[in-house]
């Protein structure tokens, strides 16, 4: 299917909220771990969201050169074409982009969105994740404020943190207390007060409850999932909104148990990023069977190995089909398996 229109990106998240479940989104770094995503998400018949950070769009552009507008380009338009052949709809979306990359990065990006609205086309990503975690709240809300009439102008919605995510992705690395690390009503109220509750354009909030990017150390940090619903209920209550009245998002959740995601999910996250746990699947497969054709992928003692076994389409479809793999399991765990639009 063609990657989801604005209308169908909303009607995506719309439903999630309604039914009680959330749309993984991936991030990804290449044509085949875009490929693994599309291969598991039509094998769970899941609709999904698929994503690139700063550091995924410069390894796109080419790792020898920082171009990282140019690399998410290429990514959103190779992904447009491979998509067509997969039954399944996947909206695109820019992941962690901080302060100091957002001339280089998010703004190139809706600007050339604005050209394609302008010629009555769609916009290129369906969402942008403005990262302002690093700076004072009120920085942060200020540059959301600025954010988000631009992207209600070409119909694509805002990601916001609220909060801090311990650990590190893409260089974006937070330490500290660990009070640091739970977004509290009143940071809330701060973010509806700035940005509303839909009417200047919509956006997603990603509430932090302990959560921590990469390989999650048990015990290091305790998440609260149930401090998304005091949050959801105190906005409620303030604005005599109906329940849930935030779209959450649920960044960091590698090593959190199942039922954790479920009660987070159950308080209103519509999205939930994976990457650690596929990065791994991609990478581990690859490593089993460079050991299992040891032989066949280095030329040994004057051997001449197997090309069939060192042809990179060889192992690189092992580890297409390892990451889809995990990406199906996401899809079952956060309930969007067999939630396609076009089911």
């Amino acid at each position: 299917m063609p990657i989801a229109t604005p209308e169908q990106y909303a009607e995506m998240l719309d439903t999630a909220k309604a039914k009680g479940f959330a749309f993984p989104a991936f991030n990804v770094s290449s044509s085949q771990t875009l490929n693994a995503v599309l291969q598991g998400l039509t094998e769970s018949g899941s609709d999904g969201i698929i994503q690139v950070t700063t550091g995924g769009a410069d390894y796109f552009a080419g790792h020898t050169v920082k171009a990282r507008a140019t690399g998410a380009l290429a990514f959103a338009k190779f992904a447009t074409e491979v998509a067509k052949s997969y039954p399944v709809t996947v909206a695109l979306h820019t992941d962690h982009c901080p302060k100091n990359a957002l001339d280089d990065f998010v703004y190139p990006l809706i600007a050339a969105s604005e050209e394609e609205v302008k010629a009555g086309r769609n916009p290129i990503f369906q969402s942008h994740m403005w990262d302002g975690s690093a700076v004072p709240l009120e920085e942060n809300l200020e540059i959301a404020k600025e954010i988000l009439p631009k992207l209600k102008n070409i119909n694509a919605i805002l990601e916001v943190e609220i909060g801090v995510v311990g650990g590190e992705e893409d260089g974006v690395k937070h330490e500290g207390s660990n009070e640091a690390l739970y977004t509290t009503l009143n940071d809330a109220i701060a973010a509806v007060e700035a940005l509303g509750l839909g009417e200047q354009g919509r956006y997603m909030a990603a509430l932090t409850f302990g959560n921590v990017h990469g390989v999650y150390a048990p015990g290091n940090v305790k998440l609260r999932p149930a401090l998304l619903k005091e949050i959801q209920d105190g906005l409620a209550a303030k604005y005599g909104t109906g329940e849930k009245p935030l779209d959450l998002v649920f960044h960091g959740g590698s090593g959190s148990t199942d039922a954790e995601i479920a009660e987070a999910v159950a308080n209103g996250v519509v999205k939930m990023n994976i990457d650690t746990d596929t990065q791994y699947a991609f990478t581990r497969s690859i490593a089993g069977y460079m050991f299992q054709n040891y032989d066949g992928v280095l030329k040994v003692d004057g051997s001449v190995g197997n090309k069939k076994q060192y042809d990179p389409r060889a192992w690189g479809k092992v580890a297409e089909s390892a990451m889809a793999v995990r990406v199906g399991e996401s899809t079952r765990q956060l309930g969007s398996a067999g939630n396609s639009l076009t089911a």
